[in-house]
């Protein structure tokens, strides 16, 4: 059986598992190279594809487990609060935005957007001192940022990097000319600020089909006089016209092939 594994550390980590029986829901702690985690199953599959040897499921999580998560939670609370003071008693311009313990409270994540590089060794030492746990500093970007907090989207359903994406993929602004999106950044941007993930999603598809389109701006001639494309719209295949004497016409891709060209 194969089982996909969320926590705060992974979204949709596949993992093999063999030794117990598990359903959509199930808590169960598990074992990666960041630590011992408690973990929720969102879904279980048979699929052979994307397996992670970096996880492993130790057990099904106990009562105390769901108990000393709880805690740690709460308390990675207070070191949020405590890691922002110290920040600003050292000067340092960083903005937190998670803490996060290991099962076990070896270790001590805590991630933080900043515009620059931050020198935070200082903050890690007094850090440590209070909580006695190993701490790492993450500096992650605006759009890892969205993926830890999560939210609702434009589209009004939660934002995919929260969801279901496990990886940022690079998203250009190509991408939005290709789907001859206005190029706003009200429009195009996510909560991130960032250029939406979803705008790759469908733009392989765009790309193929404008193949057959002509251009915007086109100028095209026969015996009827000169016609310049004003508009196209890509997945219906049609064709907006303008004529010489400013009359307007709409073809599909078949009309226009056999008409204009």
């Amino acid at each position: 059986m194969k089982t996909v594994l969320y926590s705060n550390d992974f979204v949709g980590k596949l993992c093999s598992c063999s030794e117990f029986e598990l359903k959509r829901g199930d808590l169960i702690v598990f074992e990666s190279p960041s630590g011992i985690f408690l973990g929720n199953i969102c879904s279980v599959v048979h699929n052979e594809n994307k397996i992670s040897n970096e996880c492993s499921i130790l057990r099904i999580a106990t009562k105390k487990d769901i108990e000393n998560n709880k805690l740690n939670s709460e308390e990675c609370i207070d070191v949020l609060q405590e890691a922002k003071k110290a920040a600003h008693k050292l000067g340092l311009d960083m903005i937190f935005v998670e803490a996060v313990y290991t099962l076990d409270k070896k270790r001590l994540y805590i991630s933080f957007v900043a515009d620059n590089r931050v020198d935070f060794r200082e903050l890690a030492k007094r850090i440590a001192q209070k909580y006695h746990s190993r701490i790492e500093f993450r500096q992650i970007g605006v759009r890892d940022k969205a993926k830890k907090i999560g939210g609702i989207g434009p589209c009004g359903l939660m934002l995919c990097c929260n969801t279901f994406l496990s990886d940022f993929e690079s998203v250009s602004i190509n991408m939005a000319k290709n789907q001859l999106l206005a190029l706003n950044p009200n429009k195009i941007n996510g909560v991130c600020g960032r250029l939406k993930c979803c705008l790759k999603y469908e733009n392989d598809v765009y790309k193929e089909k404008r193949k057959d389109l002509p251009k915007i701006g086109s100028i095209y001639e026969n015996e009827n006089g000169k016609f310049k494309v004003i508009d196209i719209d890509i997945l219906q295949g049609k064709i907006k016209l303008e004529s010489d004497n400013r009359t307007v016409i709409n073809y599909t891709l078949e009309e226009f092939n056999e008409t204009i060209r």
